[in-house]
């Protein structure tokens, strides 16, 4: 529906989700529209940027595609801004016309089991963030002095996890990871990784490029029971098909000697991790009714991420999502205005792509309701003056450049395309230096 009038929309959340929904919106040629994309980080990207492990360079690259709609003349970008500490979700759509939440899964799934509050048993989220640098994260967290660690998942978030922990440091040189997590993958001792899943081969959610990858790695060897592969059945869905072939090649391999390993178990159950003060061991139990017990002084659980709820935003505490229908967040009084895409929506599904599409359909909600939005009151840059008497200070896009500028810098020495500043003053400092 053409119109006149400026829709003003704010999405919180500048992931890809976010990022995808502020294109779709200035995308649409009869749409006069103006989008501000918050974010509570100082940067930009989201899980693109603290969620694809270092070393999967072609996907980090989306990130120039993004950059493209921050660039837009219609779009801001303001970081450093936390919905319910700078502003609340009332001054947001006492502000705009359309309010958009996109900020994803911040929390994690847990297991249930006893012992999974020792010491050195955290969410393989954890992990990720601390190596993709996120600068909440401390490297202090991971006890790297381990010599064996187990990962709990057979989804693409333990693979990477597995595969940071048991790759040659030195082969991250060239990526973008900080100096501090490059020293303490360096300093790191652990020689063996088991991954530990509770179903089979077939039922491993990895894609098979990153699975791949794995059985690649120089000073690795990996080991598969032959067992396991044994008796899959028929398998229609390719994926899987190309998965378990991959296994069955590794099941048949001899032992090299290699340094490093990583050990799967299938049909095995996370039972309890062992230990008194800090983790000793993780016991499984087994498919034929019996346990093994695993040495290992590291676990990460990769059971899945969850979304966080936030003061006055309608939250689905079962689901860890927003409460949604029809990509429109629902409220008592059925009022028009918010509305949510990405995995705040519809939960930690699908890949970086995924959230294009999603964003699109979110997109023609918001444009269905066009004339709704438009007829609601509204005083424009209330939101952002809110957070100024809170004492906010926004990150802008000159301030992400600047930012930018500073990471590019410090990849010289490393002969890296960037170097991640992974501190949080840092970072801030970095971006009042706009040009």
């Amino acid at each position: 529906m053409a119109s006149d009038k400026t829709l003003r929309v704010a999405v919180v959340g500048a992931g890809p989700a976010g990022v995808y929904m502020a294109a779709a919106l200035v995308d649409q040629p009869d749409l006069t529209v103006e989008v501000d994309i918050f974010d509570r980080l100082p940067t930009p990207f989201g899980l693109l940027r603290y969620g694809v492990a270092p070393d999967h360079l072609k996907m980090k690259a989306l990130g120039i595609t993004l950059q493209r709609t921050l660039d837009h003349d219609n779009v801001r970008f303001f970081g450093n801004l936390e919905l319910g500490r700078d502003f609340t979700a009332a001054e947001l759509l006492g502000d705009y016309n359309a309010v958009v939440y996109s900020y994803g899964a911040a929390s994690d799934k847990r297991l249930g089991i006893p012992g999974e509050e020792l010491l050195g048993s955290m969410a393989a989220r954890e992990f990720v963030v601390w190596y993709c640098d996120e600068p909440d994260a401390s490297v202090g967290d991971f006890d790297l002095t381990a010599t064996s660690a187990a990962v709990i998942g057979l989804g693409n978030v333990a693979l990477d996890a597995a595969r940071i922990l048991i790759r040659d440091p030195e082969e991250l040189s060239p990526t973008d990871v900080s100096d501090r997590v490059l020293n303490a993958l360096r300093a790191s001792a652990i020689k063996d990784v088991h991954i530990v899943g509770r179903r089979g081969p077939q039922h491993a959610k990895f894609t098979t490029k990153e699975l791949r990858e794995l059985g690649e790695l120089a000073g690795v060897d990996v080991y598969v029971d032959p067992a396991a592969v044994a008796d899959v059945g028929e398998i229609d869905d390719k994926v899987v098909a190309r998965n378990v072939e991959v296994f069955r090649e590794w099941s048949t391999r001899t032992p090299t000697g290699a340094p490093r390993r990583v050990i799967f178990h299938f049909f095995a159950t996370p039972a309890e991790v062992l230990g008194t003060d800090r983790v000793a061991g993780l016991r499984l139990s087994l498919a034929d009714g019996t346990t093994e017990d695993i040495d290992v002084q590291l676990v990460l659980r990769s059971a899945g991420y969850r979304g966080v709820a936030v003061d006055g935003v309608p939250f689905d505490d079962e689901a860890g999502t927003l409460t949604v229908a029809d990509h429109r967040v629902v409220r008592p009084d059925a009022q028009v205005g918010e509305y949510a895409c990405g995995w705040i929506k519809r939960g930690p599904t699908g890949v970086i792509g995924t959230n294009r599409s999603d964003a699109k359909e979110t997109m023609q909600s918001v444009v269905a309701d066009l004339p709704a939005l438009l007829a609601r009151e509204t005083a424009p840059g209330s939101a952002l003056a809110a957070a100024a008497s809170r004492g906010a200070e926004p990150v802008t896009l000159e301030g992400w450049a600047a930012i930018d500028r500073a990471e590019i810098e410090r990849g010289g020495p490393r002969q890296s395309a960037r170097v991640k500043i992974a501190n949080w003053d840092e970072l801030l400092e970095a971006s009042r230096a706009q040009s």
